[in-house]
């Protein structure tokens, strides 16, 4: 006898598209801050940047196992 199985989840555009979206915008709002000025621009530009980044690396050495 097997054991029962739950339906399979239902996901939504948020599910989705929420992350990749996200990273998107983390990513324009880096490039666009990297062009608009200098000081705390350079700061925003290099966290709008690096996190993207940092969340490939993480995803591409530690993989999710479900």
């Amino acid at each position: 006898m097997s054991a029962p199985t739950s339906p399979p989840r239902v996901r939504n555009v948020r599910d989705i598209f929420g992350a990749p979206l996200l990273l998107a915008l983390l990513s324009a709002g880096g490039l666009l801050s990297a062009l608009i000025g200098d000081g705390l621009w350079d700061v925003l530009s290099w966290f709008g940047l690096g996190i993207p980044v940092a969340v490939i690396f993480r995803f591409a050495l530690w993989p999710c196992r479900r």
